[in-house]
């Protein structure tokens, strides 16, 4: 069925017959790196003198478990603090509920995927297989001759832990443990539960599934800088409908029950709790009923959160008493379409000015003291830190690069990065600790900055791609769409006519043509090396180019898009002869499944094979978050969700398609791709499905990441007539 002689020698060619390399596919490569993912340093914490840096890394391109490091920044000496497999033997056993914060942040690997330190980050609290582990980060190395990697306790506590964090002091470390907020001593005396559930279905300190998921926030408590209290979300799902995912692989195991909150129906009920650790309680007040959504919460010199209405159209930021729980308005945001939620704020500086962003002039721009100090054009795209009265922050002039800025009162605004590339970092103590991707290198490059100056570089132990990509980046069409363009690295214009393969993502909240050697580029080429002319095109609705058009997709995420994708066809096409028109495939992951399905229903002329993996066809069983920002609620603008999905077009199929669906899903659940081949069936409309038992959203396992990329390229072959 596939030709796995032409695939492994497309490998080859595109890897330069390199040695030892034939035998090496890279979608074998792909899968085992977990998109390249491994070896490379994230999750970096710097203390508050700069001296130091802490970081997440695993020991090599295809090691999937994660160690934490840290870096003197002074003698530029990388050391390891823990390695899990000293503290830990055998595979992990995870509890759900870290499973299911796993799937939300889509964190492939094992061993310490997180970990959380105090105010100085000299102490370090993290979980592995339930168990509650600290350590030092901040004891010299000849302290530990052995590398310190055996030098982490563990704490005696009962249940199993997810999300410990100590607080500012050090003194203790809270956690979550079978729904109640816990907290222990650091010396492992005094484990004691501060809230318990009141009900089977009430958690506290955890994210509900809306927010986890959509709005970026991945905790459900946050202490109070002198650690005498703590800000607590309590969860109550008790209201929210309950659905079932099932393993029809294994009909002897139960299905689980997950509480999934789809377009229209009710959300969890949040609210927020002061708890002492001297047993005190008080809630926190506010328009619960106008403001349902807790967005975020920051507590510094004073406690905030950000609250959102159930249409996402008014934002507030709330001042709390931390003695009464009383709420001020400190700041009110409006849009007519919603407001966007900017990762990393709100925030304070030292004086205590407010730090935010707002929609201007058709730009994202960045607040201090409630005035914008960055100018129209420059999209602000989040902040990463604020160190004294420092903001450090990603914006964009052209969509397709990120690039690291600062301000502040005395310098005013500054850019850090200057090559073309995608970038990224943190601050603290006059230390910058910045990421760098571009289209002249692979991966991931880290190096620490201090006063201005390079004087380190963290060691990324990815593993080189078997193959480069070849991206040719343009403007498409009018609106000038940003789209790249990758060919076979063998192919000599007009020796003969391409095959061409869409490969997009084309919705919110996600850039794929970015100035980089990212893993989509490299999935992108590998299918090129099959044969195939790659279009890549952002339309409307992805990030980068201003709230407009972000904005543009606002009741119909359908339309407008594909729109974009023909334009952006047609345009690559006029520049690169070889595409042939009369062959065009589309293939995509979740939105981009189901702007791939939408192609061949919609525009059969412009389409004539898809692959759709995960795709949302109906839109009301998408979550209330996500669904109602685009579409409003199901109840009041009912079009929106029609014009929207295409389970109802299943008649006007009249091209090959693939379905592919993880049973497991439960962010796109089974039903979307079931209940539409029900609907093609029913219409007498032939098509695929490749049913993937036990595989969730995130597609982690290696032999099914590594062959569902030889599938496709068959099945579109295949489709599209093409012989190599």
């Amino acid at each position: 069925m596939i030709d796995h002689a032409l695939i492994e020698g497309g490998d080859a060619a595109a890897s330069g017959n390199m040695p030892g390399m034939t035998e090496r596919s890279f979608p074998r490569q792909f899968a085992r790196t977990r998109r390249f993912t491994l070896g490379v340093p994230r999750r970096f914490t710097i203390s508050p003198d700069g001296g130091r840096v802490a970081y997440l890394r695993s020991g090599g391109g295809d090691d999937p478990v994660t160690s934490l490091w840290t870096l003197d920044v002074t003698t530029g000496q990388e050391r390891v603090i823990v390695d899990p497999r000293v503290l830990h033997e055998g595979a992990e056993d995870v509890p759900e509920e870290e499973k299911a914060r796993r799937e939300r942040s889509r964190e492939q690997s094992a061993g310490v995927v997180d970990y959380a330190t105090d105010a100085g980050a000299r102490l370090a609290a993290f979980a592995l297989s339930g168990r509650l582990f600290t350590t030092r980060l901040d004891e010299p190395e000849e302290a530990d001759p052995g590398g310190s990697a055996g030098t982490a306790t563990e704490l005696g506590v009962s249940g199993a832990v997810i999300d410990p964090r100590p607080d500012p002091s050090g003194g203790r470390i809270a956690y979550v443990s079978r729904g109640e907020l816990r907290v222990v001593d650091a010396d492992g005396t005094g484990d004691r539960a501060l809230a318990e559930p009141d009900g089977p279905d009430v958690v506290y300190g955890l994210a509900e599934h809306v927010a986890a998921e959509e709005m970026g926030r991945d905790h459900g408590y946050w202490w109070a800088p002198d650690g005498s209290r703590l800000l607590v979300a309590r969860v109550d799902t008790s209201r929210v409908q309950r659905w079932w995912i099932a393993d029809p692989a294994n009909p002897a195991a139960p299905p689980r029950q997950i509480a999934y909150p789809a377009a229209g129906t009710n959300n969890a009920d949040v609210s927020l709790w002061l708890i002492g650790l001297d047993g005190s309680r008080v809630a926190v007040g506010w328009d619960r009923a106008g403001f349902e959504y807790v967005v975020a919460a920051y507590w510094g010199a004073a406690l905030l959160i950000v609250v959102e209405s159930r249409d996402q159209r008014i934002m507030r930021i709330l001042e709390i008493d931390p003695e009464t729980g009383a709420t001020t308005v400190r700041r009110e945001d409006h849009d007519p379409a919603w407001v966007e939620i900017a990762p990393g704020v709100p925030a304070l500086t030292a004086s205590g000015a407010l730090v935010w962003t707002t929609d201007q002039n058709d730009t994202r721009r960045l607040l201090v003291a409630d005035e914008p100090v960055t100018p129209p054009g420059l999209q602000v795209q989040a902040v990463l830190d604020v160190d004294g009265e420092t903001v450090l922050f990603t914006a964009t002039r052209e969509s397709t690069e990120s690039h690291l800025w600062t301000y502040s009162p005395g310098d005013g605004l500054r850019q850090l990065s200057e090559s073309p590339g995608v970038y990224g970092g943190r601050r603290a103590g006059g230390t910058t600790v910045v990421t760098a991707q571009s289209l002249d290198h692979d991966g991931t490059l880290v190096s620490v900055h201090r006063h201005g100056k390079q004087v380190a570089e963290i060691t990324s132990r990815a593993e080189k791609p078997v193959l480069t990509p070849r991206v040719e980046l343009m403007r498409a069409g009018r609106r000038e769409l940003r789209t790249a363009v990758l060919l076979p690295s063998w192919h000599e214009p007009g020796s003969g006519k391409l095959p061409v393969l869409m490969d997009p993502y084309g919705g919110p909240a996600v850039q794929i043509v970015r100035a980089a050697r990212t893993w989509t580029f490299l999935v992108s080429q590998w299918f090129a090396e099959q044969g195939f002319a790659v279009v890549v095109a952002d339309g409307r609705g992805t990030p980068g180019r201003g709230p407009a058009w972000e904005k543009a997709i606002h009741g119909d995420v359908a339309a407008p898009v594909l729109e974009d994708q023909i334009s952006a066809l047609h345009a690559a096409a006029e520049r690169h002869p070889d595409l042939d028109l009369s062959r065009v495939g589309i293939r995509g992951w979740s939105f981009g499944g189901f702007l791939a399905a939408l192609a061949v229903l919609r525009r059969p002329d412009v389409f004539h094979a898809a692959v759709a993996g995960a795709a949302p066809t109906d839109q009301r069983l998408y979550d209330t978050y996500w669904k109602e920002r685009f579409l409003g609620h199901p109840d009041e603008e009912p079009e929106n969700y029609t014009r929207s999905s295409i389970i109802h077009e299943a008649a006007d199929l009249r091209r090959p398609l693939m379905l592919i669906q993880g049973l497991a899903d439960d962010n796109v659940i089974a039903a979307h791709t079931l209940r539409f081949s029900a609907a093609l069936t029913a219409a007498g409309r032939p098509h695929t499905v490749l049913p993937l038992p036990g595989v969730s959203h995130m597609t982690p396992q290696e032999a099914v990441a590594e062959n569902l990329l030889h599938l496709q390229v068959d099945f579109l072959k295949r489709s599209l007539g093409y012989v190599s």
